[in-house]
């Protein structure tokens, strides 16, 4: 923790609370980082009626970082999470999957923004960008959901690390989970994780429909949606009938990874759904060791790819140990600090100030 975190952290603890305590020990503040002379971070309130109630205190707090010796500009947001709907009963089993019913749109109105993440093929860290690009979100202020539409490979309960089954006190509503700021939801917290999910066409896409309508996502800046690879029926009822603000698509360098890519843009434009931009994932890799520098999947294709089809290209990521052991422990690489968790804000950042989260 640097100085200037140490001393606006000094500072909050004098702001007390009506109710007793103040910011620091009840333990609201959430994502305080410190970007050369500039301060963010995030007041979350116990509920959203209380925090409506804070913007004075949000202001408050704006002041007192400003007053620290060393920032010179202050970034406060409010948010808060909607509490959870008491159970009367013990939660009724609910069925998931299943021929979807009717054929109106699945685009849940508490949500402001949908970006799908997708990629051409399987294996090119489409998931990994998926829920680290969700937490750089929240760390900025956003009200973030992550929606794990992988249904044969869902990944995301293990780089979240989250492994509880959600509740359904009505057998209809899902109550999703929250993990580093971000509400999630996935297949793979209603099933059997050992199990395989053989399922034809209408249950995978009665399934997505159930995950976008039936889960109470709340009120959100963005959704995240985490596609399967490939350009099947998820993507077709996503892009159909809920409607995304746009996607991203992931590639690694090579020959073979971009021809898939180019189908999956193909069927974004065939679907109307905007192409966001493109990422080159597993750029480089630097030894740890030696710090010699290797393009183990090549170098620069997905770059040149979107600047031969028009389109932005959001940034290149290497192939990390770091970010693989951060997955696999549960605590997505963008919670913490480092280079990583720098591309990953810098790339919210980007989408925030294009308006899309």
């Amino acid at each position: 923790m640097t100085n200037i975190q140490k001393a606006i952290e000094a500072e909050l603890e004098r702001l007390e609370l009506p109710d007793g305590g103040n910011l620091i020990s009840r333990d609201m503040i959430r994502a305080l980082t410190v970007d050369g002379a500039e301060v963010r971070f995030v007041i979350e309130a116990p509920s959203p009626e209380l925090a409506r109630q804070m913007e004075p205190l949000r202001a408050t707090a704006e002041r007192a970082a400003l007053s620290v010796a060393g920032v010179e500009k202050a970034t406060v947001a409010l948010t808060a999470h909607s509490a959870p709907r008491p159970a009367k009963a013990p939660p009724p089993d609910l069925k998931i999957g299943g021929h979807p019913k009717g054929q109106e749109t699945i685009r849940p109105d508490s949500v402001r923004s949908i970006i799908a993440i997708a990629s051409g093929k399987g294996g090119v860290g489409k998931s990994t960008v998926s829920s680290n690009l969700a937490v750089a979100l929240a760390r900025q202020g956003r009200r973030v959901g992550l929606l794990d539409a992988d249904i044969y490979g869902p990944s995301q309960p293990r780089m979240m690390g989250v492994n509880k089954r959600p509740a359904s006190p009505d057998g209809k509503i899902i109550e999703p989970l929250h993990a580093h700021g971000v509400t999630m939801m996935s297949i793979g917290l209603m099933l059997d994780p050992d199990k395989a999910v053989v399922w034809r066409g209408p249950m995978l896409m009665g399934a997505l429909q159930q995950m976008m309508s039936q889960v109470c996502w709340g009120e959100l800046d963005v959704l995240i949606v985490d596609l399967p690879p490939g350009t099947g029926d998820v993507q077709l009822t996503l892009c159909q009938r809920a409607a995304p603000t746009g996607a991203i698509v992931v590639s690694t360098p090579q020959d073979v990874a971009l021809l898939d890519a180019r189908k999956a843009m193909d069927m974004f434009r065939t679907l109307k759904t905007p192409i966001l931009g493109l990422i080159e994932n597993m750029s480089t890799f630097h030894c740890p060791s030696c710090g010699h520098e290797s393009h183990i999947f090549g170098h620069g294709g997905v770059a040149a790819e979107a600047e031969q089809l028009g389109l932005p290209f959001l940034g290149t990521l290497p192939i990390d140990l770091d970010t693989r052991l951060a997955g696999d422990s549960g605590t997505p690489i963008a919670a913490g600090e480092g280079a990583i968790a720098d591309a990953y804000a810098q790339l919210a950042d980007r989408l925030i100030k294009g308006g899309i989260a």
